[in-house]
Formats: structure tokens, C-alpha cells, sequence
């Protein structure tokens, strides 16, 4: 704070620094009771789990299944090839269908997310003995050994949403919250688009060779990872373009507070509270924790709405600030002209 600054009167200061108190405030409030709210107690609901249309065996396990608890839902293919492709395109985490001498097979996919998958074996495990029928559990896409709670794709999406928007803050920190024209919008843009290939290699360089978590895909977790830094950047570039300080904090409150629990990261979506259990379909952090997941894991017809989702966001942002940048710009001007006295304003006449 300068001189000038320090030697304001109270009821100058006072007001602007009482707001961003509360508003810190209100944040840490909504932090504490999302993650503890979201966290707490995971209650798992709807697991989804593939079962083939004809396959009676299998069929009527999972009806039993259902009708004792709601944690296993059935979700019907027309054919095993249609469960499997639903398998490796994590629509589902687990499939079960007829096995061998009369009993049954499970094939899972634990790098969807361990918990999921281990819940949808013990509970099927245990119909199936109480029906007197072998189980055969297969897991077809496991998870690293490396990362046994599944837990890197997570914690590799908040390192990187939060270079993305932490870049965006430092930017408007020191050259203004909204670009003064379009050639500095752009510029912005080209700066934060470096900045971010730059830390997709670096985030998928620590997972891979440094601490070695993967072995493989290490192209494409870069890749996904640079998209991703972009993506909260860009949006937190036009938030914070069109509403300035408010918009930090607004950012704050979509990437990292209701965002990362609402992921689906720690926890999958089914375990989460009914309010929180869609939201990683849409928000950053579990649009780029879905996306990982696919790069290193799966194919890629599971790369689908996460990739196209990212995309989408990221366009959004750049239109925000460009249109914060041109309604800013028109709104300076219109000023200018209104003040009598300033350069290129109309000269009065008498």
C-alpha cells in the first residue's frame, strides 16, 4: 500500500476492505460445507452394471439384487458386445453375465474408479452366494498398482484447473482484469496457450518419468493436460474480464469449491450427495478428471462429451473475453467523449 493509500480516511477504505473480508468469508464457508457436506459419508446409489437382455441366469441375480438395495443398478445391453463396449466406455462399472459350469462371470473395470468397482463385486459376489452360484470376477481395465485408490487422475486435474486459473489471475492482476483491446485479448490468449502446453508436459512429466505413476500415454496425459489448463483459464479469464475481483472469487467458487468434490475424483459420482452427482458432466475439474482417465486407461469412445465438453468451455471463455474486452473498450470511449475537457472531445462553441 502506498503513502496515498495509507493515509485515507477510515470510511474510504473501510467498505471495499469489509466486502472482500466477507466475501473471503462466504467462500471459506461454502468451502468447508461442499467438501464436508459432499465427503463425509459417501453413500454409494445406482452403481451402474451391465447385464445382457436373454442372459436369465444373470438377469435374475440382478433382480434380486434390486430389490434388496438400491446401490446396483441395472443397466441392459441387447448383446455381450454391446456390454462390453459399455464397460470400456465407462457407462457402466461392471458387467455380469452367465459363466461357465452352471454359475456366474463378473468383469469389472476398477480404473473407472476403485471404489465402484470393488463395491459392485462384493455386493454381486454375495448375491451370488446366496444363490448357490459360483462368480467368476474378472478386472478387465485395472488400475495402476501404482496408484491402488485411483486417485492421481484427480489430483493431476485440480494441479493443472488450478495452474490454468492461478495464470489467469496473475495476468489480470498485473495488466488489468479486462484486456484494454482486442490485439492485448489476444495476446492474453496466446500467452496463456503457451503457459498451458508448457504445464501439460510438465504435470504428465511428474506422473510419468519423475514419480513414476504411469509408464505409458504419457503424450497424451500432456495433451489432456494442456487442454485442461486452458480450459480454466479461459473461463476464468472472461469471468474475471467481465466482473473483476468479484470474478475471483466467483472462479474460486465453480473450479475449486464446488468443483473438485463435485468431480467425481475422490469418490465416484454415485457415491456423491443427489445434488453433486451430475456436476462432473459439466465442471472443469471432472471433465479433465474423466478425460485423464480415458487418455491412460480407456479408448476412445470414452473420451467423448469430457474432450467435448473442455472444448466447449473453453470457447465460452474466449468469446467472454473477447466481449468483455469490446464492451469495455466501447464504454471507455463513450466516457472520454462525454468529458468536455478531454483529448479529441468536441470543442464548445459560444
Amino acid at each position: 500500500m502506498d503513502e496515498a493509500q495509507r493515509n485515507l480516511p477510515v470510511r474510504d477504505w473501510l467498505p471495499r476492505t469489509a466486502a472482500l473480508l466477507l466475501g473471503t468469508l462466504a467462500l471459506a464457508t461454502a468451502f468447508i460445507a461442499a467438501y464436508v457436506g459432499a465427503l463425509h459419508q459417501p453413500t454409494p446409489r445406482d452403481v451402474p452394471v451391465g447385464v445382457v437382455l436373454g442372459d436369465q441366469r444373470a438377469q435374475a441375480v440382478m433382480a434380486a439384487v434390486r430389490q434388496r438395495t438400491n446401490k446396483i443398478e441395472p443397466i441392459e445391453y441387447d448383446d455381450p458386445g454391446a456390454a462390453d463396449d459399455g464397460l470400456t466406455s465407462r457407462e457402466v462399472y461392471g458387467v455380469l453375465t452367465s459363466g461357465p459350469d452352471n454359475g456366474l462371470r463378473l468383469t469389472t473395470a476398477s480404473a473407472s474408479a476403485p471404489a465402484a468397482a470393488e463395491l459392485v463385486t462384493q455386493v454381486l459376489g454375495q448375491a451370488a452366494r446366496q444363490a448357490n452360484l459360483p462368480i467368476q470376477v474378472t478386472d478387465e481395465v485395472p488400475v495402476e498398482s501404482t496408484d491402488p485408490r485411483g486417485l492421481v487422475p484427480f489430483y493431476l486435474a485440480v494441479g493443472y484447473v488450478l495452474g490454468g486459473y492461478l495464470a489467469s489471475t496473475a495476468l489480470g492482476l498485473r495488466t488489468g482484469t479486462a484486456p484494454v483491446s482486442l490485439p492485448r485479448a489476444g495476446l492474453r490468449v496466446a500467452a496463456l496457450a503457451v503457459y498451458s502446453v508448457v504445464l501439460g508436459i510438465v504435470g504428465a512429466t511428474v506422473v510419468g518419468p519423475v514419480l513414476d505413476v504411469w509408464h505409458h500415454d504419457i503424450p497424451a496425459v500432456a495433451a489432456v493436460g494442456a487442454l485442461a489448463v486452458f480450459t480454466a483459464a479461459m473461463v476464468a479469464s472472461a469471468v474475471q474480464a467481465w466482473l473483476g475481483l468479484l470474478g475471483t472469487g466467483l472462479v474460486i467458487l465453480l473450479l475449486v469449491v464446488l468443483g473438485n468434490p463435485g468431480s467425481g475424483g475422490i469418490y465416484a459420482p454415485e457415491f456423491l450427495p443427489a445434488w453433486l452427482r451430475g456436476m462432473h458432466l459439466w465442471n472443469v475439474p471432472g471433465l479433465t478428471t474423466d478425460l485423464i482417465k480415458s487418455a491412460v486407461y480407456f479408448d476412445r469412445r470414452s473420451t467423448g462429451w469430457a474432450l467435448c465438453g473442455l472444448i466447449i468451455w473453453t470457447l465460452l471463455g474466449i468469446l467472454g473475453l473477447v466481449t468483455a474486452t469490446v464492451f469495455r473498450a466501447h464504454r471507455r470511449a463513450a466516457r472520454t467523449r462525454a468529458r468536455p475537457d478531454a483529448p479529441g472531445a468536441p470543442a464548445a462553441h459560444g
